[in-house]
């Protein structure tokens, strides 16, 4: 055999030594893994939770709170406009609206189950009497409890923004 073919030969066979040798270690560190009592652990945690689920279903909570009854009031003009209404209310900030529009931190606007997108709403901090009047232009507020998101700046008039939620009266002006 030549110098040349013997030189071809060793290269060949060092560079199926080496992936002989990969395949060795990635199939030792599967192994590994397998008998790992962390493996074990997960295995044995699937297979309770399993049967958990079988035994006992969880509860989802709804995503699509009630809508609210309505009772229609003339005011003072004689024009009718809605009861209030009394909940919870949170602040939220979001990359677009349910209305198609970019949010803006900076308008006053609010998020409601199911008031249509463009009503004013005033929305009156119970506990100390400040109010806001916002735009719905969102769907939500998606917490059990919850009556209405509002954005920071809404938030912010209303001086709600170090609780995070508060109790709140909404009325429907138009």
């Amino acid at each position: 055999m030549s110098r040349i073919a013997r030189a071809e030969t060793a290269r060949i066979s060092l560079v199926s030594l080496c992936r002989l040798l990969l395949a060795i270690v990635a199939a030792a560190s599967l192994a590994a893994c397998a008998q790992s009592p962390v493996g074990r652990q997960k295995a044995d945690l699937a297979g309770t939770n399993r049967q958990a689920a079988v035994e006992r279903p969880h509860r989802v909570a709804a995503l699509h709170p009630r809508p609210i009854s309505r009772a229609r009031i003339p005011d003072s003009k004689g024009e009718a406009k809605q009861a209030a209404s009394q909940g919870l209310a949170s602040f939220y900030s979001d990359t677009e609206t349910a209305s198609g529009e970019k949010f803006d931190r900076n308008e006053l606007t609010a998020a409601h189950p199911s008031l249509p997108f463009g009503t004013k709403l005033r929305v009156t901090d119970v506990s100390s009497g400040r109010f806001v009047t916002v735009r719905v232009n969102d769907r939500g507020p998606y917490v059990r409890g919850r009556v209405v998101d509002i954005s920071p700046s809404a938030a912010e008039a209303l001086g709600m923004v170090d609780k995070g939620i508060t109790n709140v009266r909404l009325d429907v002006l138009r």
